[in-house]
């Protein structure tokens, strides 16, 4: 679901403006908000896995065993883990920040490259308590340094920043749009979001298209409003 949502995107670029700025995404945030909009907003939701879940079982027999509700409580499981794809929503943005931290050092020459796991490992536990014992838990378990994609992490932050706050005004824009989710009709959001992130291109820097759709500037506000009301009444951790 999560590239799907990157597929939408490119989906719903005007092909007519195709190789111009009219017909090229924003930026790699406003990319990003879209594959963690339909990965986590709509794929970890409870109303997904109520409606597909007799569709699932006929794929994979072994759901069969697993009720809406305890595959909706696996898929949301909060707890720290060494890998970044595997994250919960909570501790998500958590290797985002250790990756940045990391990645301005080496940019400015305070970190050497062959001291990259050392200092990983150390931060690594700082943050989540948990010992790397090898690097390919740690600092080679990503592909974009390696890959010489310096600044990439913070995208993914953004693009969960992005999500929540335009779920959020998708959601007043249209009411019915919980009823939408819960019946597996995704036409509404998807139509919402080609209008007013999709069709634009680039016609707007990421923080001005922002802006337009929502009211406001990319922050942090919603996504810590979507958090807390999904895991905190739940017993997660308070963060």
């Amino acid at each position: 679901m999560h590239e799907a949502g990157h597929g939408l995107y490119d989906q719903g670029l005007p092909a007519e403006h195709f190789g111009t700025p009219l017909g090229t995404y924003a930026s790699l945030g406003i990319h990003e908000s879209q594959s963690r909009l339909w990965e986590n907003h709509v794929g970890r939701s409870a109303a997904f896995w109520e409606h597909w879940h007799p569709i699932a079982c006929e794929h994979f027999p072994e759901l069969k065993k697993l009720s809406p509700a305890q595959i909706t409580a696996a898929v949301n499981r909060v707890a720290p883990s060494f890998i970044r794809v595997e994250a919960d929503q909570v501790t998500y943005d958590l290797h985002i920040i250790l990756r940045f931290e990391i990645e301005v050092k080496l940019i400015e020459r305070q970190l050497a490259v062959a001291d990259v796991p050392a200092c990983w490992n150390e931060e690594f536990e700082k943050m989540f308590g948990l010992k790397v014992t090898g690097d390919a838990d740690g600092c080679l378990q990503d592909i974009h340094w390696s890959s010489g994609l310096l600044g990439y992490f913070p995208t993914y932050t953004l693009g969960n920043l992005n999500a929540a706050q335009l779920m959020r005004r998708a959601a007043l824009d249209r009411p019915a749009l919980d009823g939408d989710l819960a019946r597996g009709e995704y036409k509404a959001l998807r139509e919402w979001l080609r209008e007013k992130i999709h069709r634009q291109g680039l016609r707007y820097r990421p923080a001005e298209l922002m802006q337009q759709v929502t009211g406001e500037p990319t922050g942090s506000a919603s996504h810590l409003e979507y958090l807390r009301k999904k895991f905190a009444a739940k017993g997660a951790k308070d963060f």
